[in-house]
């Protein structure tokens, strides 16, 4: 059975994701129940580092210029880490991966991708940040870099970039 499909739609242009349901039930399981209720449409990205990664999801970024942007949970609060042994999969260029404030089971709506390879991110290395990946952009990486690039001011960009819509296909 083939995994579910996320397409975002965002404010410079459109990207598709393949969500690892089939190894991340839980995690990615929250992303398609959060995406499916609608609670990402008109969120922006609220962190946006060149050359790392670029992170969505929190409720407070419907207002791009909120100093809360970054701080908030789903209407479901926070979820179990799942860190399963047969998925270990890498924080590599592409991945989503769940954010948290590093405390454990701290996960919630908020997730990034990663635009080069974090493997230091990863759930099965040591360290003190462990971060599940739970999908891959299959198409449309040419967007998440444009996101990567756009100017930003403490980690924020300067000019908004809202996700417009995320519709989930297959599950």
């Amino acid at each position: 059975m083939a995994n579910p499909t996320a397409l975002c739609e965002t404010s410079l242009g459109n990207f598709t994701v393949e969500l690892f349901l089939d190894k991340m039930p839980l995690t990615a399981g929250n992303f398609i129940n959060l995406a499916k209720s609608g609670f990402y449409d008109g969120l922006h990205f609220h962190r946006v580092i060149d050359n790392f990664m670029i992170q969505f999801g929190c409720p407070h970024s419907r207002d791009p210029n909120s100093s809360r942007a970054g701080t908030g949970d789903s209407p479901n609060g926070t979820i179990k880490d799942e860190h399963p042994a047969d998925a270990k999969i890498s924080n590599e260029p592409g991945t989503l991966a769940m954010a948290n404030t590093g405390r454990p089971n701290s996960g919630s709506c908020q997730f990034f991708i990663n635009t080069v390879h974090n493997s230091y991110l990863d759930f099965f290395t040591p360290g003190p940040s462990k971060h599940p990946v739970f999908g891959k952009v299959i198409s449309g990486m040419d967007v998440v870099q444009k996101i990567e690039k756009t100017p930003t001011r403490d980690d924020r960009p300067n000019t908004p970039v809202k996700m417009i819509k995320i519709t989930v296909q297959g599950a």
